[in-house]
């Protein structure tokens, strides 16, 4: 079983998934389009236990939330 990670890095990955939880209300295409694929990407990482890739996750997430800022 993989060790469990920090409750600091967990709370920042789920807040910046609520973050973009918001921002994607506002998303062009439409929430039904967005709350998919928002889910899918962090599904798609949800295995990480690595400190370094989580953190790598999270400033690709921040990225994002920049983009769908700018639109």
């Amino acid at each position: 079983m993989p060790p469990p990670i920090s409750p600091e890095l967990r709370y920042e990955v789920i807040a910046i998934y609520k973050e973009l939880l918001n921002l994607g209300r506002d998303y062009p295409q439409g929430f039904d389009y967005f709350r998919p694929r928002l889910h899918k990407a962090f599904m798609a990482n949800a295995g990480l236990r690595d400190e370094q890739s989580i953190r790598q996750g999270i400033e690709r997430a921040k990225f994002v939330q920049k983009e769908i800022e700018a639109l």
